[in-house]
């Protein structure tokens, strides 16, 4: 196929003419053999192996990642309503995939697996939460955001606000600046809040989406939780690595005997503990403590005084580097875990690093099983939810690994 537009053209290599016809949307600088024309960072580039036309993305020479893919088609003008179109598509399927009361707390964008590079849209209730992690994006940020709100509106759905969560520090790979601000709504006064309250099963919580981690709050483990609280009915549970409290929350809404959440950071123990209190739940209690200290304390008393315990850590790693030392993390926390419970007990444990395979991961529990003499009888396997959804051509989108066992 011939170049179509009036964009730079750049020649790949064959390694990145396999990858995108396999449909990976990445084109790295050390695969660009030449460049036609004077492409601008932020910009449109067209991407060729020899005469083959191979699609159309931005660009940004200060990026790792030279070009993000848009689009393979030809026809395709990057005007208003392309974008509309976009952003039409990610709120129907989410519409679709988290009907009813969970459209009102969920991932609305998730970048690439929207076609839309870099970006992220998160909705709590009546605000949504944005940031933005590539410069192509951000040249079209305005145009995006305007049809999202009318897309909303459209649909029948109240959006208070939106906030930029742009303090990230990829950013600054990207050749952007880290700030956190409203984003004006035409004809809207600007929040003077940017707390709101979700109801996730059930369960209710205030999110922050200015100081909260990431977006505001985690959403990709709502339906893992949701097993959690399926099995939680008489258990004595230990939730590991809390944050704010949501793992263990669901628990004790489960119907637990008892529930401790712990968590090193007190900040986020205190918001735990009022999140316990908004739900009049009394059958929980909340610990500041260093998690991997505590399990190897449970561990010496050997009193079996947890029947089931949630592993929920941040990412050991974010980087292949470092991808071996955060194997040996997650194999203590999930050995010593292993010995605490009793014959019989159960175990939620989780990785959120996309540098942890599922592959490496389940290999860390047998080796972590072998060393604790138990076995483990798998209840469920499970991933992040449908709204961060996984497009099995890049890998990059699959990250999340979820297990639940029971301990025999």
């Amino acid at each position: 196929m011939k170049q179509k537009r009036n964009y730079p053209a750049l020649q790949v290599s064959a390694k990145a003419e396999r990858a995108i016809k396999n449909g990976h949307p990445w084109v790295y600088g050390e695969e660009i053999k030449s460049v036609t024309g004077t492409p601008e960072n932020g910009g449109l580039a067209d991407v060729f192996a020899g005469n083959a036309w191979l699609g159309t993305g931005f660009y940004n020479d200060q990026s790792k990642i030279t070009v993000r893919l848009l689009s393979r088609n030809a026809n395709d003008t990057f005007d208003e309503k392309f974008w509309a179109r976009r952003v039409s598509y990610a709120l129907d399927y989410r519409r679709t995939v988290m009907p009813g009361e969970d459209f009102q707390c969920c991932r609305l964008i998730h970048g690439e697996a929207d076609q839309m590079p870099g970006l992220t849209v998160d909705r709590y209730n009546d605000l949504l939460s944005v940031q933005v992690l590539s410069l192509g994006m951000e040249r079209v940020r305005d145009v995006v955001l305007q049809a999202l709100y009318d897309r909303l509106t459209q649909m029948g759905e109240s959006i208070r606000g939106i906030y930029l969560r742009n303090d990230v520090a990829l950013r600054e790979r990207e050749g952007m600046e880290q700030y956190k601000d409203w984003w004006p709504i035409p004809g809207k006064q600007i929040p003077g809040s940017a707390v709101t309250e979700i109801v996730e099963n059930g369960v209710r919580y205030l999110v922050d989406v200015e100081n909260g981690q990431k977006t505001g709050f985690f959403l990709d483990q709502k339906y893992n939780r949701q097993a959690v609280a399926r099995l939680a009915g008489g258990k004595r549970v230990l939730d590991c690595f809390t944050h704010t409290g949501s793992f263990g929350l669901n628990a004790a809404l489960g119907g637990a005997e008892h529930v401790l959440s712990v968590d090193i950071s007190p900040s986020a123990i205190d918001m735990a503990r009022e999140n316990a209190r908004r739900n009049g739940l009394t059958n929980i209690d909340f610990q500041t403590a260093d998690v991997f200290q505590l399990l190897t304390d449970l561990c010496t008393k050997k009193s079996h005084e947890f029947d089931f315990i949630i592993l929920d850590p941040p990412a050991f790693t974010k980087a292949r580097e470092t991808a071996q030392r955060a194997a040996a993390g997650y194999k203590e926390i999930n050995l010593r875990a292993m010995k605490i419970l009793p014959r019989g007990g159960y175990l939620a444990t989780c990785s959120c690093s996309h540098f942890m395979p599922d592959r490496e991961f389940r290999f860390m529990l047998k080796d972590a099983a072998r060393d604790a003499g138990v076995s483990l009888r798998q209840i469920e396997a499970r991933q992040q939810g449908p709204d961060h959804p996984i497009l099995w051509n890049v890998p990059e989108t699959e990250y999340l690994k979820f297990y639940l066992f029971q301990v025999v």
